[in-house]
């Protein structure tokens, strides 16, 4: 019989934020026989921010819960039960034992489909939010084993800040010492870029002749970690490092003008950001990002151009909908 619905001082709704990510560093093994790649990553949260509302909903004229979907790109994302906000909201209802009807409103202000897991922070928010909602009182630990059910960037979203992560990417080890902060600027392209897509390619990459000893390994992460222990951006610019990034500029070689811009206008370095086609340049200080984000943008390489900054906190509850995210 499921349970009535108790949430902490009579709430109707809770809104939550989680942060985009981005990978300093991206390691991808081989092929395995699951058909996923080992992964080392080190991902930092960065100052764009998804926001979930998730609501009680009175009255059963309705056989579905409502998911809506507002913000740039909001026409890419499912509003049925496999959004992955969606499916994290599911998972807890269950888990509550209970029916209630639970309304999602999203609200993008991470690229879609852009390589810095917009989808994923929506899950992180949604977990978030659902748990304070439904009083399950979970701690940060047991949000992020539910969040690892969901996808390999979802803990991370949960967590925020700086992160080593392993496996998929789902298994993370703070990196305290990381908390220098970091301004770089987002280049957005016109399309966006599938994620498997672009994994399946690097796998054809390599497997052509000579490709497994032509295209360049990311490493270890010793160089980057003791660069990040640091207060020296150009430092941790040149030991950035993405194992995906050939396969995306071989599915879409215009971002090789994405990156030259970038260059051109003084940024410490451009790389593609995850699985692409987001293109990221790391600026020694926010004066230098508005330079490279005034120049690339004038260059029209890019659809849109933003600024962010990190290490930033990770998902959150936010007690008024149009609060500003805890940084």
């Amino acid at each position: 019989m499921p349970r009535d619905v108790s949430t902490p001082a009579g709430a109707r709704a809770v809104t939550a934020v989680a942060p985009a990510k981005i990978n300093l560093h991206l390691g991808v093994g081989d092929l395995r026989a699951d058909g996923f790649h080992d992964l080392l990553t080190v991902y930092r949260a960065v100052d764009l921010w998804e926001r979930v509302t998730v609501a009680l909903v009175d009255g059963d004229d309705a056989d579905d819960d409502e998911v809506v979907v507002t913000g740039p790109g909001a026409d890419q994302v499912p509003t049925d039960r496999t959004n992955l906000a969606a499916r994290a909201v599911d998972l807890l209802r269950s888990e509550a034992g209970t029916d209630a009807r639970l309304s999602i409103r999203i609200v993008k202000g991470v690229p879609v489909a852009g390589g810095m897991a917009g989808g994923s922070a929506d899950a992180a928010a949604a977990l978030v939010a659902t748990d304070r909602l439904l009083g399950l009182g979970l701690g940060r630990a047991a949000l992020e084993e539910r969040a690892a059910r969901l996808g390999s960037d979802v803990p991370f979203c949960i967590r925020g800040g700086t992160a080593l992560g392993t496996g998929r990417g789902e298994t993370l080890a703070p990196l305290l010492h990381a908390r220098a902060e970091q301004h770089l600027v987002v280049a957005l392209a016109d399309d966006g870029l599938s994620t498997p897509v672009v994994f399946a390619e690097l796998d054809r990459l390599r497997a052509e002749p000579g490709g497994a000893r032509e295209l360049p390994r990311a490493g270890g992460v010793e160089p980057l970690v003791e660069a990040l222990a640091g207060d020296d951006p150009a430092r941790v610019a040149g030991v950035l490092a993405n194992d995906l990034e050939p396969a995306a500029l071989s599915l879409m070689p215009a971002l090789r003008r994405t990156l030259r811009a970038g260059a051109e206008a003084g940024a410490l370095r451009g790389m593609v950001s995850g699985s692409g086609p987001t293109c990221l340049f790391f600026c020694a200080d926010r004066e230098q990002a508005i330079a490279v984000a005034a120049e690339v943008s004038e260059t029209g390489v890019a659809r849109e151009v933003r600024l962010t900054r990190g290490p930033v906190a990770g998902a959150h509850v936010i007690d008024n909908p149009q609060q500003t995210p805890e940084q």
